[in-house]
């Protein structure tokens, strides 16, 4: 009769005799000392790069110990076949071995690689690209939250190194020396094989991060900011719903944040995009709403603007531009985290921000009042579009009315007037306004992709000693930043000379040319007096007052010690007199017990 005592005690020698196994201690798993001659690498090995100066390290270690540790393979004829250990046997041949010890398995033809890929992945130098070939590899028998729980990894890391397996070989090749990072590749990796070859030909041979970061920028789409509902599945039928989409970023890991939504598909989301328009237009057509267009008559003649006002004008309707109408917007109830936001680079007071907040809902409320009543002052529906985006929202307006015998006011400024009524030297006037106008956008966006390439750079990490440029322009930005009026006027008042008639660039030539390390100084001095907190912040319990306080002893420390000794002694007294109180206390409480 078996008892369940006896059924328990099998069972645990089972265990035992399974764990044994594992550990190459049965009589079938004995570790073998086997000639190196008969080892073999297996072809198939999915770990293709070793690093030579850490075998190199490893084969001293062997050369004076020994293999500590014994690698794991099966037979394969006359020979044996590595299954795990590929490294130590790379470094037994360097350092002039004869044997190595085995332990000898057999294997299903499936699992060897499994078993390969695992014990891979495990380690922490695994190359990037082959982790995420590895990774793919094993998605094609287990999902992603059971490959993360074997490997002891998050779900997101794993759909992040699947997402990197999608990388053509050509940008692997950056990732594997280093040129490119994870998250860049990862970036790439979002778009189909031809889109990435496409991108890899327009970079050319020099590798540029920047510029790859500007081509994913051109060709992604904030889904949170799309004009159109990205959960609806009828806008365009054959594409589907943008949310459950595999296109949608936050459906392959998370890959710009918690939920991100970001479109990787660019002629799926320019063709809702279109669509949306196109419904726009019919529903303003349908329920008689005017739909106006977000462009001033300045920049009318745009071309991006001037297809916007052809396909309204083929589509019949009336275009009125932002100087023809009056509008009335919902207005948002402000609240004290918005004003927190606005204000966060002001050093405000909560009573400060409490009265910025009270003013705003004043605001608020006198504007909602004039929404709620636009209809009874002659406003109409109407919906405010933007030219580029078409992101849009509902209003109210008013056509500004002009009378049929008004002649065009001459008198009128000249921005506020059309360009066919102007003179021919009044049109020159506003092409050139209009283009200092282009100019200063251009210039925006040179500066932006300029400052955006040198991040993307490792400028931050040189090590050169600052320039002469460099001290200047941080000089300039710590006065104009961090310098305010009273201290402009009291301590810099020669510092940028007379700038009532110098442009901005020959301010700063000007600055550069008396610049002087003292004037360097004495900001970062002058910022040091500002930079510290007040209230329940103090020298020792705040990192920046700590550092400042410790800093001004080198300068100031009689000083300083007078004030500290008037505190001590204030300190001292307040003390005494405490411990006066508590022993009267002590005393009445002991006469309360007897």
């Amino acid at each position: 009769m078996t008892t369940k005592a006896s059924t328990t005690r099998k069972s645990s020698r089972k265990k035992v005799s399974a764990a044994s196994k594992m550990n190459g201690k049965s009589t079938g798993l004995q570790i073998q000392n086997l000639a190196i001659g008969k080892i073999k690498p297996d072809p198939k090995q999915p770990r293709k790069t070793f690093d030579d100066s850490h075998l190199k390290l490893l084969s001293e270690s062997i050369e004076a110990h020994g293999v500590l540790q014994p690698i794991t393979v099966r037979k394969s004829g006359k020979d044996y076949i590595i299954v795990m250990g590929e490294r130590r046997y790379r470094a037994t041949k360097l350092a002039k071995k004869k044997t190595i010890p085995c332990i000898v398995r057999e294997y299903e033809n499936n699992d060897v690689l499994e078993v390969q890929i695992i014990e891979n992945l495990q380690r922490q130098d695994v190359e990037p690209t082959e982790e995420a070939e590895a990774i793919a590899y094993l998605s094609e028998k287990y999902a992603p939250t059971e490959i993360a729980k074997r490997l002891g990894r998050t779900d997101n890391f794993i759909r992040q190194r699947l997402k990197l397996a999608g990388l053509i070989d050509g940008f692997k090749q950056f990732v594997r020396n280093g040129e490119m990072t994870i998250s860049l590749g990862v970036g790439v990796a979002l778009f189909e094989p031809e889109e990435q070859q496409m991108m890899l030909e327009t970079m050319g041979e020099d590798f540029s991060a920047h510029q790859i970061n500007r081509m994913i920028k051109d060709q992604t789409y904030d889904l949170e900011k799309a004009s159109f509902d990205v959960a609806d599945k009828k806008l365009v039928p054959k594409a589907g719903s943008c949310v459950e989409c595999p296109f949608n970023a936050a459906n392959q890991g998370n890959l710009f944040g918690d939920g991100k939504m970001v479109c990787t598909k660019s002629a799926c989301f320019e063709t809702k995009k279109s669509k949306s328009f196109l419904n726009l237009i019919e529903k303003s057509k349908k329920e008689n709403i005017f739909l106006i267009p977000e462009i001033r008559q300045y920049w009318a003649d745009d071309e991006n603007n001037q297809l916007i006002i052809s396909q309204l004008e083929k589509n019949g309707l009336t275009v009125y531009l932002l100087d023809d109408v009056e509008i009335i917007e919902n207005p948002i109830e402000p609240t004290i985290e918005a004003i927190q936001k606005e204000y966060q680079h002001y050093d405000y007071s909560e009573d400060e921000l409490k009265a910025e907040l009270d003013e705003a809902m004043q605001n608020y409320k006198e504007a909602l009042e004039k929404f709620n009543s636009a209809e009874e002052g002659g406003f109409v529906n109407g919906i405010l579009f933007h030219p580029e985006t078409y992101r849009n929202k509902e209003v109210f307006i008013k056509i500004i009315e002009k009378l049929k015998d008004e002649s065009i006011d001459y008198s009128a400024p000249l921005a506020n007037r059309k360009m066919a009524d102007c003179t021919p030297e009044e049109q020159i006037i506003k092409i050139n306004e209009r283009e200092i106008r282009k100019k200063q956008i251009e210039n925006n966006k040179q500066f932006e992709e300029v400052v955006e390439m040198i991040r993307n750079t490792k400028y931050i990490d040189m090590k050169k000693t600052l320039s002469i440029d460099e001290m200047v322009a941080f000089s300039l930005t710590l006065y104009e930043n961090n310098v305010d009026y009273v201290g402009r006027q009291r301590f810099f008042s020669k510092l940028l000379g007379n700038t009532s008639k110098m442009k901005d660039v020959e301010i700063v030539e000007n600055f550069k040319k008396n610049f002087k390390k003292e004037i360097f100084h004495k900001l970062i001095r002058y910022i040091l007096t500002k930079q510290v907190h007040f209230g329940e912040s103090n020298h020792v319990n705040n990192l920046t007052n700590i550092s400042f306080y410790n800093a001004m002893q080198g300068y100031y420390k009689t000083k300083i010690g007078n004030i500290e000794k008037e505190y001590a002694e204030e300190r001292k007294k307040r003390e005494a007199r405490l411990k006066e109180r508590i022993t009267v206390l002590e005393k009445q409480i002991q006469e309360l017990n007897e």
